[in-house]
């Protein structure tokens, strides 16, 4: 038996090298075809001899191609990590209410100071409102949640599903009784834009993701093992409570930047982090949180090329994501009644 054994097992590690290096591989396509997207988003259109409309058109470009690699990597890797804690596939970090806080946070101002205040006005100004009282949110009411829910993951998603309803009603109920000129005025800043984002606001962005992965380091170094379920995590020597609670704050901030920096951006993380597994089909985080970036870089970059050249700027980007991850949010579900 013994030697049999020992085949199996050796079997085993050859197949787990073999899905490696295929992974591997399609990674390397997909950067292949992040740079094709990209360089056809940056050059197309240029005049090339001259050299103040080139590089006029590199100072548009530039912020704007950032902006979607941050944002992609933002919320590509804290919705896997979102699915991985609440261990279900077709569920995203927007369920805690992160994008219908912010929605509320301009509502309120253009409703209580107006469109004229400095607020409204200074993007620099709003983005550090909007990423210090989500930032409060995440870090005082989730974390004081989990502890009250007795670390309790489900829970915690019930009544972010709740305060998102919350959230959500107050903004409606507020744009009812608004200005309709300060209404025109507010529908700008609550679709996701990338077309004028402040090159300030998008390195501070980086220089936050960076603090959070720094700080949360050792709990993304052991995904792959709180994956296994609790009593296994456990049994390994892992602080499963602790780290899912601090999975779940970085999981926030995460989102809390993306949205403040180009705004709501829904369905983004349930396409990119759903095709990343099913194009992956592997439990390295690593892996599937670099594949759920690459894919949405290439769907932002390709969808904000759309709007510019074939649409003219008439329909936001955020619409192509809306509709398609609604398509794809209705094929999950369809295919997960069929298995």
């Amino acid at each position: 038996m013994a030697p049999r054994k020992g085949k199996i097992v050796s079997k085993t590690a050859y197949m787990n090298k073999a899905a490696y290096r295929a992974n591997v591989i399609k990674l390397a396509a997909l950067a292949v075809l992040v740079l094709a997207v990209m360089a056809a988003f940056m050059f197309t259109g240029v005049r090339f001899h001259n050299e103040r409309l080139l590089r006029y058109a590199m100072k548009l470009r530039i912020p704007k191609i950032t902006a979607m690699t941050v944002t992609a990597f933002a919320i590509g890797g804290a919705t896997i990590v979102f699915q991985s804690i609440i261990n279900n596939t077709i569920v995203t970090p927007c369920l805690l209410g992160m994008n219908s806080l912010y929605t509320l946070i301009h509502t309120a101002v253009v409703f209580f100071l107006g469109s004229g205040s400095i607020l409204a006005r200074n993007a620099n100004i709003s983005f550090f409102t909007d990423l210090v009282l989500m930032g409060i949110v995440a870090t005082v009411v989730y974390s004081w949640l989990f502890k009250m829910t007795k670390h309790n993951v489900l829970y915690v998603l019930l009544v972010g599903t709740v305060m998102t309803s919350l959230f959500s009603s107050i903004q409606s109920t507020l744009t009812r009784v608004m200005d309709p000129n300060e209404y025109d005025t507010l529908l700008t800043s609550l679709v996701a834009s990338f077309s004028n984002i402040n090159s300030e606001i998008i390195i501070f962005s980086i220089a936050v993701l960076a603090i959070i992965v720094i700080v949360f380091r050792k709990e993304l170094a052991l995904l792959d093992v709180l994956t296994l379920g609790k009593a296994q995590a456990i049994n390994l020597g892992v602080d499963y409570d602790r780290c899912i609670r601090r999975l779940l704050l970085a999981v926030t901030l995460c989102i809390a930047v993306a949205t403040a920096m180009v705004g709501p951006v829904s369905f983004l993380g349930l396409i990119i982090a759903n095709i990343s597994r099913q194009l992956l089909k592997t439990y390295r985080h690593s892996q599937l949180i670099l594949g759920s970036a690459l894919i949405g870089v290439v769907a932002l970059t390709g969808g904000q090329f759309l709007v510019e050249r074939i649409f003219v700027y008439s329909v936001p980007v955020s619409v192509f994501i809306t509709v398609a991850g609604g398509i794809y949010f209705l094929y999950l579900l369809l295919a997960g009644k069929r298995a």
